[in-house]
């Protein structure tokens, strides 16, 4: 728990610190522990990856990632291949790698991370179409980047290029239906079935978005692709107990980090890395100030984006633990050299985390790219009524929220949902269609199943825009017309 207001506070991404209590109690730290299991930290990052992609996606806005879904894809399939070919030949013009280790290593970093993405560019106020774009990178390019390089540290060289490529559309493909059949049949189910207890409705979401990945990865698609969207349609779907089920899936979320970065630090060796640091300095480089700009560029050219995000965008491919998980695939499949390309890899996602995580949102001051903190969202959680076929809401208006100051009957609920009761400081009341509502208080509402989604939607609406939001044409979003 230190360690998460340590790297809360200081703006570093959670992997350096927990990085560091691995290898404080590994065999050259502390602790003494020895540990050189790679095949069982493979499998532990999978795990926890599938974690993380799920709290991802239930945290991902539909809405905001709906318009960049194709600069995002292009950005996961064709910024991935730029990004491998480009790192891979200055690892072997400039290091000195073998094609076979070059290509391993270029596709290992260039996949960034969910992890790293998530808990950075939230603390940043950036455009919905620059977060939204790496977001879904990060949760997209997982599934191309782990075939590259199962691909690359099998035996034999890959001398049919367009098998692998149609190896990588078909699992991309089987993914995606599953990710998308189990996410609508999971959040029918969820919103229909009341469970005897509100704590069984976060452990029945990450439950599916599990099955989302089981599916997937059983169908020979990707497993990764499959949680990730699985979680997003489940994250938009409105389900009852939704504050429960968002600090459930982050709280997971973090003890897959801890655990996840804990174990990376305990199998390296820190005494074996002196040789390699150069080596990882000079392909970190490459990849920074040449592949990631360039796959940036191609990626984004038929979409317009301007010139000062798509700098931003290049400085924001932050890397994390998943790329060291890959790098243990080689190490399993047994690829001449490969504690060296672990070390390398290692070595070159610490430094250049170090470096950019920090940074990130100095660069966005700088390039003028941010935007003001909107109106505090309402946090308003369903529970659902069922013998009464309705919902009972919990609405708390918090610091910010333009619903402050306005009447009970401004809001304007539709037929069919009333606020029958009012809490404030600690004392309830059956408010007056006069009385006047602040910041702080939380608000039961009570809406029959029909107009349960419409009231919601007004609340967020006055929420956002205040008693004027409908003559502004106020949506939920906070979007305004003339």
């Amino acid at each position: 728990m230190a360690a998460v207001r340590i790297s809360s506070r200081s703006g570093l991404p959670s992997l350096l610190v927990y990085m560091g209590i691995g290898i404080l109690l590994g065999q050259d730290g502390i602790g003494h522990i020895r540990f050189d299991s790679a095949a069982f930290t493979q499998v532990f990052g999978y795990a926890a990856l599938v974690v993380i992609l799920a709290e991802g996606g239930l945290g991902t806005k539909w809405k905001q990632i709906r318009p960049v879904l194709p600069s995002a894809a292009v950005l996961a399939t064709l910024g991935v291949a730029v990004s491998v070919g480009v790192t891979a030949a200055g690892a072997h013009y400039l290091v000195g790698l073998s094609w076979r280790q070059a290509l391993i290593i270029g596709a290992v970093v260039s996949s960034t991370d969910a992890a790293a993405v998530f808990s950075v560019l939230r603390r940043v106020p950036l455009p919905a179409r620059v977060t939204g774009t790496l977001e879904a990178e990060s949760g997209f390019n997982d599934a191309p980047v782990v075939i590259l390089v199962v691909a690359f540290s099998a035996a034999g060289p890959v001398e049919r290029w367009y098998l692998l490529i149609g190896e990588i559309a078909l699992e991309l493909a089987i993914g995606a239906a599953i990710g998308l059949a189990v996410g609508l049949l999971g959040s029918w189910g969820i919103k229909r079935v009341a469970l005897p207890a509100s704590g069984l409705y976060p452990i029945a979401v990450m439950a599916i978005a599990v099955t989302a990945y089981a599916a997937g990865a059983l169908a020979h698609g990707s497993g990764f692709l499959a949680v990730y969207l699985a979680s997003m349609m489940l994250g938009n779907a409105k389900l009852p107990h939704w504050p429960a089920i968002r600090s459930f899936a982050e709280g997971l979320g973090w003890i897959a980090q801890i655990g996840m970065f804990i174990l990376l630090g305990l199998l390296v060796t820190p005494h074996d890395l002196a040789d390699d640091v150069l080596p990882a300095v000079v392909i970190g480089l490459v990849l920074t100030m040449v592949a990631r700009p360039l796959s940036v560029l191609f990626s984004l050219l038929p979409f317009r984006v301007p010139w000062r995000e798509q700098t931003l965008m290049s400085w924001a491919g932050l890397r994390g633990a998943v790329p060291i998980i890959l790098a243990t695939i080689p190490m399993v499949n047994g690829v001449d050299a490969s504690g060296r390309i672990f070390n390398i890899v290692f070595v070159l996602v610490v430094v250049y985390t170090l470096v950019q995580g920090p940074t990130l949102p100095w660069l966005a001051r700088r390039l003028r790219i941010g935007e003001q903190q909107p109106a505090s969202d309402l946090g308003i959680e369903s529970a659902p009524l069922e013998r009464l076929r309705g919902h009972l809401l919990s609405v708390a208006i918090p610091e910010g929220s333009r619903m402050h100051g306005v009447e009970v009957n401004e809001l304007r609920l539709p037929a069919g949902s009333a606020v029958t009761l009012v809490v404030r400081d600690g004392k309830s009341f059956v408010p007056l269609p006069s009385t006047v509502l602040r910041r702080g208080d939380e608000l039961l509402v009570v809406a029959t199943d029909p107009v349960r989604e419409a009231a919601e939607r007004r609340l967020r609406a006055v929420g956002r825009g205040g008693k004027l939001a409908g003559w502004l044409h106020t949506d939920a979003d906070g979007a305004e017309g003339t």
